[in-house]
């Protein structure tokens, strides 16, 4: 519903009527959502059509629709692409992130800890700007280790009904089958199980323990492949050069964060990170007031601000 409204709302603001057409695995609670903003606005003005992929592509190539932002994978947005290029549609596309965070020598593994956890496993991880990749410095490698396996194992998960937890199930039975062949690849590979990776297949609901997953190498499909789930693969690195060149090897780049005790270090750090956004000591907090998009695969065009405002009209100049 986040999404629907920072899509739907700027899109209204600007003088747009607005076709929704929401995810197949959520459909009820945009249905929901429409349905109570539409007891105030001018019928037609907002519509929703449910659907699966056939009803997204026809959107997507419908020459009644003049503009079309997607939230979802480089795929999908890819698909998107195709479909609209016959009517040379506008097109705001935040796609897969995969994101990568540094952690510096200077880094204070405790003050850092609680940070990490929630850049990495808000909303179980199924966040497309989460924390997904931790590459940390060898000196400092075991530390951050420890102290991030404390507030991750603190943290329960359960059914939401219960306000005692603070993290649920993955959304679908597919995307716990992708985070279950990723996790049980990467133990297979050699690499440490520092928690979770257990999963109770037999239990109701789609319910992946927090798993943080140590000394894998960088090519793992852990680390290579978004997971969009509870599994954090953490790398050691030696040099700063080695971290930023792993964490730009990827073809996506939605947000990375470098984390440290020296600010000057880490901005000139992020400088270097190929990312639309790139957070220092925090991950993932996005903010209506401040630009959003990604770079290479991530997408392109921008939500939020003043600019993504901008996106949803077209200027008219007139000469004479």
């Amino acid at each position: 519903m986040m999404i629907t409204v920072w899509q739907i709302a700027p899109a209204l603001r600007m003088g747009n009527a607005v076709v929704v057409k929401p995810s197949e695995y959520t459909p009820l609670s945009v249905l929901a959502l429409a349905a109570i903003i539409n007891e105030e606005l001018p019928e037609g003005l907002l519509t929703v059509v449910s659907g699966g992929r056939e009803v997204g592509a026809r959107l997507a190539e419908h020459p009644s629709i003049g503009k079309v932002m997607f939230t979802g994978s480089t795929a999908t947005g890819k698909a998107i692409i195709r479909s609209s290029a016959d009517t040379v549609k506008r097109l705001t596309l935040e796609l897969g992130g995969n994101d990568a965070g540094i952690v510096l020598p200077d880094a204070d593994p405790k003050a850092i800890a609680e940070g990490l956890f929630w850049g990495a496993f808000i909303n179980t991880g199924q966040t497309c700007a989460a924390l997904k990749r931790l590459y940390v410095h060898d000196s400092l490698y075991e530390a951050v280790c420890t102290e991030l396996t404390k507030v991750a194992a603190a943290m329960p998960m359960g059914n939401g009904l219960d306000e005692a937890n603070v993290l649920g199930p993955l959304q679908n039975r597919q995307q716990f089958d992708i985070v279950t062949r990723l996790v049980d690849a990467a133990r297979e590979s050699g690499a440490t199980i520092l928690l979770g990776g257990n999963p109770e297949t037999g239990q109701p609901g789609n319910f992946y323990p927090t798993t943080l997953v140590a000394d894998i190498d960088n090519n793992n499909p852990l680390v290579a492949e978004e997971q969009f789930g509870p599994a954090l693969p953490i790398i050691r690195y030696n040099t700063i050069d080695d971290a930023i060149a792993k964490a730009n090897a990827l073809d996506v780049g939605l947000g990375a964060s470098v984390w440290s005790s020296n600010l000057d270090e880490a901005r000139n750090v992020a400088a270097r990170l190929q990312a639309g956004t790139v957070w220092i000591n925090k991950h993932g907090a996005v903010d209506p007031r401040i630009p959003f998009g990604g770079a290479k695969q991530s997408g392109y065009g921008l939500e939020f601000g003043v600019e993504g405002l901008k996106a949803l009209g077209v200027p008219q100049i007139i000469n004479g």
